[in-house]
């Protein structure tokens, strides 16, 4: 599996360098994403920019990226989707489970503002 991981304070970005996310990819970026999240990693932004077709195999290593980081109260943002990766995902109904933005920024921000909603809720709490 081809990627790029951009670490930074408040999230770290995977962009996956692939055309394809199936079953031959699937399980590394499965096993990438409990890695970024066992090192501590809370929000993570995956950028699909490059990936033309998505098969169920990668829906389900979307889907554990999504449970792992929001169990630890973090954010998992997807970006850049094809239009191919947006249709499965809207016709298995995920569009409302996973947190999907059209640009990289755009997640980034999204990362940030839970952030801060974080930080209001727990100040609130104490």
């Amino acid at each position: 599996m081809k990627y790029t991981i951009d670490k930074q304070e408040k999230y770290s970005l995977l962009h996956l360098h692939e055309e394809k996310l199936d079953s031959s990819v699937a399980p590394n970026l499965k096993s990438e994403l409990i890695t970024l999240h066992a090192e501590g990693v809370r929000n993570i932004i995956l950028d699909l920019s490059e990936v033309k077709y998505t098969d169920s195999s990668g829906l389900s290593a979307l889907l554990v990226g999504n449970r792992i980081v929001q169990e630890d109260g973090g954010i998992f943002v997807l970006a850049s989707l094809s239009e191919h990766t947006t249709k499965l995902i809207k016709i298995s109904q995920l569009d409302s489970v996973l947190n999907i933005l059209p640009k990289v920024e755009e997640a980034i921000d999204a990362v940030f503002m839970h952030e801060i909603e974080k930080d209001l809720k727990d100040s609130e709490g104490n």
